[in-house]
């Protein structure tokens, strides 16, 4: 389960994060909504680090792809863009990659 929530955490620290960017130099926002980025875009930066797992490669690959889903979510909540068959399919497979990487066997 912590293994989920630091993902989870990282992946919405990572899309908030860069959607207040985004929402500062390309809709005009206020500067303290790029500064409130930058922060939680830190914030991302240090929450991966809390993982359990020795490698920093297996552990960022596994986030890559639920780093996936998590933007076709919010894509679909905040801007919402509804995913279709094959952006789910996609998503499916990618998590069947975070779960081999992180826990196949090995010697």
């Amino acid at each position: 389960m912590r293994t989920i929530f630091l993902f989870l955490a990282a992946g919405l620290a990572e899309i908030g994060g860069g959607y207040l960017v985004w929402l500062w130099l390309r809709e005009s926002k206020p500067w303290w909504y790029g500064l409130a980025g930058a922060a939680v875009l830190v914030l991302y930066g240090i929450i991966p680090t809390l993982q359990h797992f020795p490698s920093f490669g297996r552990v960022y690959a596994a986030y890559g792809g639920v780093f996936i889903l998590l933007a076709l979510l919010w894509g679909w909540g905040i801007d919402k863009n509804v995913p279709d068959l094959y952006d789910w399919i996609g998503a499916a497979l990618c998590l069947v990659g975070v779960s081999i990487i992180l826990w196949a066997p090995r010697s």
